[in-house]
């Protein structure tokens, strides 16, 4: 019996002669693998819809905690946008890769929502840098080592707050601060509004470069010190925006 499964395609990889083997995260089953076969033969219906990104319905032969089958996708959103650009192809490519290995600890259905909201906004062309570390900071608490937003981290303080320290795990107020770096007053208030805001319901993302880079550069570090996940996609991102941004 067919069912229809809405995913989007994670990965993809080659199977036997000229199969493939893709990886989907759906909201309906979590991540499945599934079989297109014939999917890398020129001739095949299956060729242009089993790529990396695909959002669409999968009409799929499933079977639980085995390879399913898959007969044919109805198109969603090609994400056309993302595609066309190396910068957003990049976001897109690691907040994939980010979302799989938060799938990993929890199989939360609410990640599904968050994905598909983060990717049409960078196809809608906002910002993908601010898109990609509001899902980041939002993924902390599926991994369970949230950052303090609330209070100082170290008091508990909700009063002072002189900025914002990944070592420190979240805001530091001025009777805590050691040697941290400052951060402005508006990364402060703007990583706390990051938490709290519904991605689907993003009207602009105009935020100045310097603002970005902190909000940026604490993420970074505070998934280097608390998640344990180095992803290779990360580190090419990082490197694009290197030769960007200097």
């Amino acid at each position: 019996m067919i069912e229809k499964v809405e995913g989007i395609i994670l990965n993809e990889r080659a199977f036997l002669e000229n199969s493939k083997i893709i990886n989907i995260i759906t909201k309906e089953y979590g991540i499945i693998g599934v079989i297109a076969k014939g999917a890398r033969t020129l001739k095949s219906d299956l060729r242009s819809v089993t790529s990396k990104l695909t959002y669409g319905t999968f009409n799929i032969y499933y079977k639980k905690d085995k390879l399913s089958t898959l007969k044919s996708v109805d198109i969603i959103n090609n994400f056309k946008e993302i595609k066309t650009s190396l910068d957003k192809i990049s976001y897109a490519t690691f907040i994939l890769d980010l979302t799989e290995q938060v799938m990993k600890h929890t199989n939360n259905l609410e990640i599904y929502d968050l994905l598909v909201s983060a990717l049409t906004k960078i196809n809608e062309n906002y910002d993908p840098m601010v898109i990609m570390n509001i899902l980041e900071l939002k993924y902390l608490e599926y991994l369970g080592v949230m950052p303090v937003l609330d209070n100082c981290s170290i008091c508990g303080s909700k009063k002072a707050i002189a900025t914002l320290s990944a070592s420190k795990g979240g805001y530091v107020c001025h009777n805590c601060l050691t040697n941290e770096k400052i951060v402005s007053e508006k990364t402060i208030k703007l990583i706390k509004m990051f938490y709290y805001v519904d991605i689907s319901k993003i009207e602009k993302t105009d935020i100045k470069e310097d603002i970005k880079k902190e909000i940026n550069s604490f993420l970074d570090e505070y998934y280097d010190s608390y998640t344990g996940l180095y992803l290779k996609s990360k580190m090419f991102l990082q490197n694009l925006n290197r030769n960007i941004y200097n």
